[in-house]
């Protein structure tokens, strides 16, 4: 946390805490790196000739064209699930280097966003550090909404969202994700501000170092609300996320393994907090499960993926009601994510923001080809990062491996790309990620918890949802019983009037 009355980063805190040799007695694992092997492209291709960026290319883009689903068959998950995905991506990894056609080294990729699950895309650095996210008038309250609409972000004149990472503007249903998680903050705050007891029990197992000494008493209320926040986010990726995409075996092993004080083969302590098998392949599984049409609400009930609108201020009928999305306690039907698979949604197979083909190794593609999202992928995987298949992933992990398909063992490659490997490795496994791609998913988010002091894992693990934020008394919970919860209780904040802004 920082130190509100120095206007502290997180990473000042650190610095500190090592310049007064307070911080632990370990050495900090990189961030970005590799697991496996880098993996050049090498082979004969079925001419006789070696496999160069013209066959595989072509290779991969005529695989990818059977991959095309006009269709949007719907699996087990709230449809919202695939962009609380987006969002948990957003908060931990932004890398604003890598280029597609240029091979890039993992551990020279800068992580803009800090390697935790802090919530930091909703929070930046705490009043001091982000005003520009906080009300000025009331301490501690995110700003949330605009004069035409209520429960837009909060933006400038311009229509630009006032968040931690403008990233989450990028299409209607993660933009006002982000906003539930706002408006729950400002709930809480409320909840905080009139019972004082709700404050210490949000502190209640936080090692001394974790409240900075000089905290202000001013200050308690926020610093409770976002640790609160934090380990209600850390609930719901491990009770919600990751048992709606991960196989249950898969993820039960991970999180008895890491629980023990273990990691999983391939990793060791000094592994990449965030491996580029992770970032650049399997945690991109979100382009399987996504939906190509959504119902918004009564007056919006189809509406495409790339009609949401992003980056610019929302008419208020344009708000979703997320009991379309996601599974309401006591309501009705919902739309559903689609199942980890080979099929994909026929929406990401021609990007509307791509207007130029793409140069490879000398190979020239066509725009057509570019906008073609999957393919993308592939390319990325095989010419930028270089990332190991998943058969060499398999091997590393000690798991059973899954020959490549006839798709691709048709024009001689017998290694599959990694982010293919686990789309074929899920219809498996039930249309969930399997030893492979799940193995990687839930080691790198779980690993981030274990390695934050303050997180569910390692603080509070048996913690039970709050009343506070719509659990019930059992302490049930969900991203939809937050929703429903927020929904309802938003425009009871007490100073909600006052967190808008002109736009």
């Amino acid at each position: 946390m920082s130190g509100p009355s120095h206007g502290l980063s997180r990473y000042d805190m650190l610095v500190r805490a090592c310049d007064q040799h307070h911080a632990l007695a370990i050495p900090f694992p990189q961030i970005f790196g590799r697991l496996g092997p880098r993996n050049p492209v090498t082979g004969t291709a079925p001419d006789g000739k070696p496999f160069d960026a013209k066959r595989v290319t072509e290779a991969f883009i005529a695989a990818v064209d059977g991959m095309r689903d006009e269709t949007d068959p719907e699996g087990a998950a709230g449809a919202a699930l695939t962009f609380f995905g987006q969002f948990i991506d957003h908060d931990v990894t932004l890398d604003t280097t890598s280029a597609i056609g240029t091979r890039i080294d993992p551990r020279t990729i800068r992580n803009v966003r800090t390697p935790g699950l802090d919530l930091d895309c909703v929070y930046g650095d705490g009043p001091e550090g982000s005003p520009h996210l906080y009300s000025p008038d009331h301490h501690g309250y995110l700003l949330y909404g605009t004069k035409d609409n209520p429960h837009d972000l909060a933006r400038t004149c311009k229509g630009v969202a006032l968040i931690g990472d403008p990233r989450n503007d990028e299409n209607a249903v993660v933009s006002q994700l982000h906003g539930l998680f706002v408006a729950l903050h400002n709930i809480l705050m409320d909840a905080l501000m009139k019972d004082e007891s709700m404050v210490a029990a949000a502190f209640a197992g936080v090692r001394a170092q974790a409240v900075a000494e000089d905290m202000k008493a001013v200050d308690r209320p926020f610093e409770a609300a976002r640790r609160i926040m934090r380990l209600h986010y850390h609930w719901l990726i491990l009770n919600e996320f990751l048992p709606a995409f991960v196989d249950g075996e898969v993820l039960k092993s991970v999180l008895h393994t890491i629980r023990k004080g273990r990691l999983p083969e391939p990793w060791t302590k000094d592994s990449p907090v965030m491996p580029v098998e992770f970032s650049g392949a399997a945690f991109r599984f979100g382009h399987a499960t996504v939906r190509s049409r959504f119902r918004f609400n009564d007056a919006h009930p189809d509406v495409g993926l790339f009609e949401m609108g992003a980056f610019g201020a929302r008419e208020a009928s344009r708000n979703i009601a997320f009991g379309n999305l996601l599974a309401y306690p006591g309501g009705g039907a919902f739309q559903k994510a689609r199942p980890v698979g080979r099929k994909l949604p026929a929406a990401i197979f021609s990007l509307p923001f791509v207007n130029a083909g793409i140069t490879i190794d000398g190979h020239e593609l066509s725009v057509t080809e570019a906008k073609k999202l999957p393919a993308r992928n592939l390319f990325r995987d095989r010419f930028a990062l270089e990332l190991p298949s998943g058969q060499q992933m398999a091997r590393a992990m000690g798991v059973k491996e899954i020959a490549a398909p006839k798709e691709l063992t048709k024009a001689g490659i017998t290694k599959t790309p990694l982010w293919y490997y686990c789309l074929h490795e899920a219809e498996h496994f039930g249309g969930k990620l399997g030893p492979v791609g799940g193995g990687i998913v839930a080691t790198v988010l779980i690993r981030l918890m274990a390695l934050d002091h303050e997180s569910l894992l390692c603080s509070a693990e048996d913690f039970t949802p709050w009343a506070a934020l719509g659990a019930t008394a059992k302490g049930e919970w969900s991203l939809g019983r937050m929703a429903k919860f927020v929904e309802e209780n938003r425009d009871k904040v007490s100073v909600a009037a006052d967190l808008r802004c002109p736009a």
